[in-house]
């Protein structure tokens, strides 16, 4: 997913940052709540991981001005206060989900999943499709029940596909959803990653198809079939 992270705690926030990278996240890592707040309005994420105590404007003014602007961006507070009456506080102004500091970077992962799924209507972390059944939790793939092996970079590409099975998405959108804020991206990188996935699922009945000069788009065999008819 593509994450935007404020924190102001240097090596929490440097901890946080490397391990959802090196998981094949893409984040941006802000200390400033001032700052965090114009950014958000220049560019789409798929989650807000959130502090509340920052300098600049706290992680509550931002959380309340983000709501006031109906920027719908799903938010996970992250807070060294426990007290039931903050939490309710922070959830109430429109939070989606609270953790306490110190917390376990996995259970971080796990919350941040959960709060991207409920945000997109999806109530598990598995996803079926023809006979490829994605277990995004576990980070697994099974094709008419054999295990398929993916590289991170290649599970989060067909995530994004499955998770628009027929619908086209975008070129632009995968670029950046996979490699976020990384300077120099190989023009054809997003080509090599569809064809690598195309060998592996080759025996499976669902197909990755380019839509040229737009995107591409997941179908399953059946599908495929009837776009020709």
């Amino acid at each position: 997913m593509r994450a935007l992270l404020i924190e102001d705690t240097a090596d929490l926030g440097a901890a946080i940052a490397a391990r959802l990278r090196g998981q094949g996240h893409a984040v941006e890592w802000l200390t400033d709540g001032g700052d965090a707040s114009r950014r958000i309005q220049e560019d789409p994420f798929d989650l807000i991981i959130l502090d509340l105590m920052l300098p600049g404007m706290s992680g509550s003014d931002l959380l309340t001005l983000l709501r006031s602007r109906r920027i719908r961006t799903p938010v996970l507070v992250i807070t060294a206060r426990g007290d039931i009456g903050d939490k309710i506080n922070v959830l109430d102004i429109g939070a989606d989900d609270y953790l306490v500091k110190p917390f376990d970077l996995r259970e971080l992962e796990a919350r941040m999943r959960a709060v991207v799924r409920r945000h997109s209507g999806v109530s598990t972390s598995r996803i079926e499709i023809a006979d490829i059944a994605i277990d995004i939790a576990a980070q697994s793939i099974t094709a008419a029940g054999a295990r398929i092996e993916l590289t991170r970079r290649e599970f989060r590409l067909l995530e994004l596909l499955v998770l628009a099975p027929g619908q086209v998405v975008p070129r632009e959108r995968l670029i950046d959803q996979l490699f976020g804020y990384e300077n120099a991206v190989n023009p054809n990188a997003l080509e090599l990653y569809i064809s690598r996935i195309r060998r592996r699922l080759k025996a499976s009945r669902l197909r990755i198809e380019t839509v040229w000069g737009v995107g591409y788009v997941a179908k399953t065999d059946d599908a495929a079939a009837a776009d020709l008819n």
